[in-house]
């Protein structure tokens, strides 16, 4: 049996900031026993000017929901209203969220790094492992 592909898959080239962002997630993987970072590894002070272009998301599972945690600048701007403490099937759909939850559930499931290009941006979302799943997402985008 063949896999499929996995939707919103990452492109063979980043924009540089996001390719960044994916470098450091990938420098937060602890050896061979895992295939992603645990989420209490994520310092956004380390992350210095792109820390503005990111946010993390809580996710819960049964029922599968994300909870916007912590939410940079330029995106809270670009969206227009307070993001951080709601849930991603509670605000109106637009720039920069278009398709979020999809691309977030796929990101879950496939357990693995997934990329959307929006309207004038992209978006990069990584799965971060903790209390034996994967409870957090680490979210970047280019051209906030």
């Amino acid at each position: 049996m063949t896999e499929s592909p996995l939707p919103y898959a990452l492109p063979d080239k980043l924009d540089p900031g996001l390719a960044e962002t994916l470098a450091y997630w990938r420098g937060l993987i602890r050896g061979k026993a895992s295939s992603m970072p645990y989420w209490d590894d994520v310092k956004l002070p380390d992350m210095g000017s792109r820390a503005d272009r990111v946010m993390l998301v809580a996710a819960f599972e049964k029922p599968e929901r994300f909870r916007f945690e912590i939410v940079g600048g330029g995106i809270a701007s670009r969206y227009g209203e307070e993001l951080p403490g709601r849930f991603a099937d509670e605000i109106d759909i637009r720039a920069p969220l278009e398709f979020f939850r999809a691309q977030a559930s796929v990101t879950v499931e496939g357990r693995a790094p997934t990329y959307y290009a929006g309207d004038g941006y992209g978006r990069l979302i990584l799965p971060l492992w903790g209390d034996g799943h994967i409870g957090m997402l680490l979210c970047a985008f280019s051209d906030i």
